[in-house]
């Protein structure tokens, strides 16, 4: 028997009947529809809706539908049911009778499904914040053991080296972008976490329900203020993946560094073999493919957040059975970015950086450049004019084929008086990382403290 058959005289089309449905995938939300089955159960009971023994059957018979869906897979398959509201009425008939048909009472299945999917968001938000706390740790990690002191790498700018800085800085990047996702995620789960239960169809329950008990037993922090806005916002959703996209998109930025370092051009990164696979013609290929697929992810990761966004900007309120379709994006939102963590995670543990590669990188192609205009800076000579010295100084050593440091001191006065003896020393490697002594700078004890830091917020992800 349908949920809304009773003005009905023919039925379905067949096709229309079974393209209609979402059984097949919204049954996932299974232990989130017995959850709130459950707590309008014991609503209807406390309103005096339900006597003690038809609760106690009905909440017996809710546990004997989850028991069952663990127990056995196939137990879920039923071509007949709508959705997994349907599902689960159908289940409660079979196993009480009639009295299972009143669970229900002054509820609509509209309260229902906002209700579900936002313990799913809540649920998946929990997950993923443990699973960003494991890959913020293996940054951290990979940062901890580059150290604080010594190992170096060029920075970019447009694609072109720019200034050298410590590895560990370069990996605390990363760190502070992932934070960032993890803060999103939690404020996002905040402002989903409120109870639509009590909602009705779109103007409230026609019983005296108590919403703030359905609520807590949910563990919700309370009830949704309007019962119009509860049954037809899906904005916890859309946000949700939309702080998956922005997620997505950081992994797949993450994923392109490391792609651009593994090549010959770079050689900074060795492929790690177990995330890695071979061509099937040229025989000394060792393709990034687990990286490859992240950019790939994201991509469809930003498509589900413009699908949700691109179904709601036209919906006149309340419910409309267009927010059917936000399931299946928010899964497989949810389901890619859990899927892709867990990954990143085991590659960043074990990838392999060349350190000798790094450094040796760090100190060419002009990039103590900045220093050398900071010296003169330091000396008196105006920021602007400094920089045009420092410029010609450049166009100077390329001519000659050498570095800045191999200037003769009479060639760079020169150029500008300003130039004396001790200028040498401050180009070299360490003298330019201790340069930018400011929080958030690459200078060695700068990066030692956002070390420490960056564990600190790590942890307080769990």
């Amino acid at each position: 028997m349908k949920m809304w058959s009773g003005r009905f005289r023919q039925p379905l089309d067949p096709e229309f009947e079974k393209w209609q449905r979402s059984f097949p995938y919204d049954q996932r939300l299974l232990p989130f529809e017995l959850a709130a089955s459950r707590a309008h159960a014991n609503a209807l009971g406390h309103a005096g809706v339900l006597s003690s023994e038809e609760l106690s059957a009905i909440v017996k018979a809710l546990e004997e539908i989850r028991r069952r869906a663990e127990d056995a897979p196939e137990f879920l398959n039923d071509p007949e049911a709508e959705d997994v509201h349907h599902f689960v009425e159908k289940q409660l008939a079979a196993l009480i009778g009639p009295t299972g048909y009143k669970l229900h009472t002054g509820r609509s299945r509209n309260e229902q499904i906002a209700t579900d999917l936002r313990l799913f968001v809540r649920q998946s938000s929990d997950t993923l914040q443990n699973l960003i706390a494991d890959w913020v740790e293996a940054i951290v990690s990979r940062a901890e053991a580059a150290g604080s002191t010594s190992l170096a790498m060029p920075a970019y700018t447009h694609l072109q080296p720019a200034e050298p800085v410590l590895v560990a800085h370069w990996l605390l990047a990363y760190v502070e972008m992932f934070l960032r996702d993890a803060s999103r995620l939690a404020d996002c789960r905040k402002r989903a976490n409120l109870c639509p239960l009590g909602s009705g169809a779109v103007a409230g329950a026609t019983l005296t329900l108590n919403r703030q008990a359905m609520a807590a037993e949910l563990g919700f922090d309370g009830p949704t203020a309007n019962s119009i806005d509860a049954t037809s916002d899906r904005d916890f959703a859309i946000e949700f993946v939309a702080a998956l996209s922005l997620l997505a998109l950081h992994l797949s930025r993450w994923a392109e560094e490391m792609i651009l370092f593994s090549t010959p051009a770079y050689g900074f990164v060795e492929l790690p073999e177990l995330y890695s696979t071979g061509s099937s013609a040229m025989p000394q290929k060792k393709n990034p493919d687990l990286l490859e697929l992240v950019r790939g992810k994201a991509a469809r990761v930003m498509g589900c957040s413009t699908t949700l966004q691109t179904l709601v900007k036209g919906l006149p309120l309340a419910y409309n059975k267009d927010l059917q379709e936000t399931q299946e994006p928010v899964f497989d939102a949810s389901d890619t970015v859990i899927g892709m963590l867990p990954l990143v995670t085991g590659f960043m543990n074990t990838v392999e950086f060349n350190d000798a590669k790094m450094n040796q990188a760090a100190q060419s192609g002009f990039m103590n450049a900045w220093a050398a205009a900071a010296y003169l800076v330091e000396r008196g000579v105006p920021s602007r004019l400094a920089h045009e010295a420092v410029g010609k100084a450049v166009a100077l050593a390329m001519e000659r084929g050498c570095d800045l440091q191999k200037l003769p001191l009479a060639d760079l006065q020169a150029i500008s008086s300003s130039f004396d003896a001790d200028f040498h020393s401050c180009l070299g490697l360490t003298e330019v990382l201790a340069l930018h002594d400011v929080p958030g700078g690459t200078a060695p004890r700068h990066v030692k403290r956002a070390l420490q830091n960056a564990r600190e917020r790590a942890k307080l992800l769990r």
